[in-house]
């Protein structure tokens, strides 16, 4: 047994040239960060939304002005990832246009709030489909295509709500807790497979699922919340403020980067302490 072991071929920053991202939910808030910064670290970005057509033709134009792009590094695609035949659609457009998913990052949610005891099913079923069926369904559509080609990256999106429960939450806590154990079981599934189709390379990028927990983050999801309940939200922040989109993009960004290959099935907060 290799006691000591090579150097890591690249450093975080360096390798996501040529890579391609599908990131859900990308063209607006968290999403819309994470796609930035994975274009600036040179990937090409697909980036999916469920309706808002101006706001994406807005990101397109953000992001061809930043970058100064007019090529095909950053795409827009409408998808409604609370369909199984959307998701699996979805990923195979991005394959069709842009030849490849490197990268998969779920981060495509919604919240219809009531307590328990007035949850429609319609509430209850539609945050599920779109917060955790719709992560399953594309991860199993992009999970192949990786092991076959023996690299990849698979980040969920959760949230901090699914560590600490929430009044009026129930459905929301529920998916975002599930993609704890969906995240982990895909990583050990996408380990076993590797190894069994033999394209495990120890020190090679290989195909890795991990999670991400946004705290409380200064995006349109919270203009709903009253001034006076937000202050007493941050009030309870150890850090004592909302935490900032670029702050998720940049944990996510960091476990795409193939030097980040031995980091898998793990759970990462970004909540200025909310939850420890």
């Amino acid at each position: 047994m290799t006691i000591t072991a090579p150097l890591a071929p690249t450093t975080v920053g360096q390798s996501l040239q040529d890579r391609v991202a599908l990131v859900t939910g990308g063209t607006r808030g968290i999403g819309a960060a994470i796609s930035r910064s994975l274009v600036g670290a040179g990937a090409t970005v697909a980036a999916a939304y469920a309706g808002n057509t101006i706001r994406a033709r807005d990101f397109l134009d953000e992001c061809r002005s930043e970058f100064g792009t007019e090529n095909e590094r950053v795409t827009a695609h409408q998808s409604d990832v609370g369909s199984a035949d959307h998701c699996r659609r979805l990923v195979a457009d991005v394959v069709e246009r842009h030849g490849r998913i490197d990268i998969l990052v779920n981060n495509a949610g919604i919240t219809i709030d009531r307590t328990a005891a007035r949850m429609t099913d319609d509430d209850w079923q539609q945050v599920l489909d779109v917060n955790l069926s719709g992560p399953f369904y594309l991860a199993q559509a992009a999970l192949g295509r990786m092991v076959e080609r023996g690299s990849g990256r698979i980040v969920m999106i959760s949230s901090v709500i699914g560590e600490t429960g929430n009044i009026g939450q129930a459905n929301y806590a529920a998916t975002k807790s599930g993609l704890f154990g969906l995240t982990k079981t895909l990583a050990r599934e996408a380990a076993f497979q590797l190894a069994k189709s033999g394209r495990q390379d120890p020190y090679g990028p290989g195909v890795t699922v991990n999670a991400v927990t946004p705290g409380f983050i200064a995006t349109d999801m919270l203009e709903h919340i009253p001034a006076k309940v937000l202050d007493r939200i941050v009030g309870q922040v150890p850090l004592g403020r909302l935490g900032r989109p670029e702050e998720v993009a940049r944990l996510v960004r960091f476990l795409a980067d193939d030097a980040s290959a031995y980091i898998t099935g793990q759970v990462w907060g970004v909540n200025g302490g909310l939850d420890m």
